[in-house]
Parts: structure tokens; sequence; C-alpha cells
């Protein structure tokens, strides 16, 4: 189950000093104390999605679903491709002091989990940034530390690959059953039908779409008996998809949630051209 926590563990405590001080600046904020002569960088309403960051030379390319998005308010929120995270942003000319301070804590894979500590120790303290035709690219002033993030495109509902990443019970997400991450694939196509799989077996329903309503026709599925995890996600989701839900686009995130407040996220993978 998602539990908000602090960086204590994927900081250092000279690193926590640096964010403190910096947090607590006079007229701290994007743009603050800016040169008029260097405008702040154009980041605000940015999406990216996470290629790699490197760390003392050490470079690790992002798992799917790596991404992340300054806000007009001076935040930013992403995920790291297991949890999803928070900072507070202050842009100053080309530079960003970046005060992280919460991650939820789903468990990982261990590839994820190394990613995830290297990002969370990269996206800290303050960055020089530099916007590039397809992206952004954000390093600390001694090098040490390096960001790179690719333009992220939004994802319509329709003609999208979605991957269920997590779980949900009200505003509450949880991880899914261990060993079946990446197993729930599903698409709306432009003819009118779901289709994909649930975990386990392969699916294929008409959708209705009326506003922010989904609802499933007559559900047609192979009869595979899988591994205990998959079967379990998938029994979970076909009783989320059991009558009308609502869905919720974010850029690139769907949210679907039926009456009883059961439901799952999925990231955006591909989208037809």
């Amino acid at each position: 189950m998602q539990k908000p926590r602090t960086l204590a563990a994927a900081l250092t405590v000279s690193a926590l000093a640096l964010l403190t001080a910096c947090g607590t600046e006079p007229g701290a904020g994007p743009g603050a104390g800016g040169d008029p002569d260097k405008p702040d960088l154009p980041v605000a309403g940015g999406h990216w999605t996470i290629a790699a960051v490197t760390v003392d030379g050490t470079r690790s390319v992002a798992p799917p679903g790596a991404r992340l998005e300054i806000e007009e308010n001076g935040r930013a929120r992403g995920n790291t491709g297991c949890n999803s995270f928070g900072a507070a942003v202050a842009v100053n000319g080309d530079t960003l002091t970046v005060s992280t301070h919460e991650v939820t804590m789903i468990g990982c894979p261990a590839d994820w989990d190394r990613f995830e500590r290297a990002l969370l120790t990269a996206f800290t303290g303050k960055l020089t940034g530099k916007l590039q035709e397809k992206g952004l690219t954000l390093a600390s002033p001694d090098g040490r530390k390096t960001l790179e993030l690719v333009t992220e495109t939004a994802a319509p509902l329709v003609g999208t690959a979605w991957t269920v990443d997590a779980l949900l019970t009200g505003d509450v997400s949880a991880s899914l059953p261990t060993g079946s991450e990446g197993k729930a694939k599903l698409a709306f196509g432009k003819d009118g039908r779901l289709s994909g799989s649930l975990g386990c077996n392969r699916v294929s329903a008409p959708a209705k779409i009326s506003g922010k309503t989904i609802t499933l026709g007559a559900v047609s599925t192979t009869r595979m008996i899988c591994a205990g995890p998959q079967m379990e996600l998938e029994t979970k989701l076909y009783e989320v998809l059991d009558g009308p839900v609502t869905y919720r686009l974010d850029h690139r995130t769907l949210t679907v949630t039926g009456a009883d407040g059961q439901g799952f996220t999925a990231r955006a993978e591909t989208v037809e051209g």
C-alpha cells in the first residue's frame, strides 16, 4: 500500500542540509532573484520522459514509465518507473534548485530500485538546465549528476497501449502482485473495442465511451491458467471492469475507477501515429 516517506534513506545528511538551506532562502520560488538579462528557463508546464541519469560517472537507463512534470506552481512531480515522487523547484535563470522531499513506497524490482535511488540522488540541489529541441538536460555544477529528459507528448485514450502499473482503493494506490508487473496491457481501438490482457488471458470486448465513462459489453477471453500473481491481478481487474467505470487522463497516465472506489492506473507505452 502506498505510504509517504522522506528521502532520508536516499540522500546524505549533507545533501539534506543543502536542501533545507535552499528551501528557506528569502524569496525562494520560480524566478526569484533572477537576472533580468537572463530569463528563466521556460520549464513550467513541461512534461518529460526520463531517459537516463548519471551519478558519479555511472549512467543508469530509466525503466518504462519514468517521467517528470514541472508545474506552474513551483512543484515538480513524477514517477521513478515504480514510485511517485514530489519536489519543490525554484527557477533562477538557467538554474533549478530542487528540494525533493516525498516519495511513495511501493516495492520495486531490484533494477528499478537501483535506478530510483540514482534518480532521487540526481534530482536534488542546484541543477543547470539546457533546453534542446527534443528534451531537457539537467546537470549539477560539479558535473557529478546529470538527468537526460525527452519531451513527452500527451496520450489519448483511444489508440494508446496502456500498461497497468498500480491498483487503487479510493485515493490509495498499491503495487501489483509481485510477479505480475507489466503483464496487464489494454488498448481502446478506433473500432470501438477493448483488447489486450488483464494479466494472464487475452481479452476483447466492445467498449462504449461516453464523456468520462467506459462501459464494456460481453467480454471474450482465452482460458489459460497462469501463475498465481497474474491470476490474482486478472481477477482484480475483472472486478473493476464489471460495470461502468470512470476514467481520467493526466497526460500519459490513465486512472480507471469503479463505483465502489476500486480501480487501477496505467501508463502510456505507445501512441498510434
